[in-house]
């Protein structure tokens, strides 16, 4: 749905997508928060997240352990040991920790979770929904 907004929105200026971690269930989200991260390092966080959405099990199931997200980074075609090492480092553990209490500030109680002209709506969103939302503050603007 995201990639359907690009021409229109994002490409155009008229939206900006800022994607922040919320690792609502358990160890392995957050493990595969910060793994996504660090295929971000290679410009391929959004190939490895929709990898891992394809890809999950059942919570903290073992889909998401560190010796399987480190074999979807290899799967993508990542360089395993600067992803290895960003990952065994805990680099982004911080950072992944940060944006999960942003959100809880924020009211976030639900993936996903978005906050269009400032109001919050959660759950999936159509193409169309987000489009008019869009187009609505777009409106409002002018």
């Amino acid at each position: 749905m995201l990639q359907q907004l690009a021409p229109g929105y994002i490409e155009t200026g008229k939206a900006k997508i800022v994607y922040n971690n919320f690792p609502i269930i358990g160890p392995e989200s957050v493990a595969a928060a910060q793994a996504a991260e660090c295929a971000a390092d290679q410009n391929k966080f959004w190939a490895y997240g929709d990898y891992l959405f394809a890809h999950q099990g059942a919570e903290n199931s073992g889909a998401f352990s560190v010796d399987n997200l480190k074999a979807f980074a290899a799967q993508l075609g990542l360089n395993t040991l600067t992803f290895n090492a960003c990952f065994d480092s805990g680099k982004y553990a911080g950072l992944v920790q940060q944006q999960f209490q942003e959100g809880q500030q924020r009211g976030v109680q639900a993936t996903p979770t978005f906050f269009i002209n400032g109001q919050k709506y959660e759950g999936v969103l159509s193409y169309d929904q987000l489009a008019a939302l869009i187009d609505a503050g777009q409106k409002n603007r002018q």
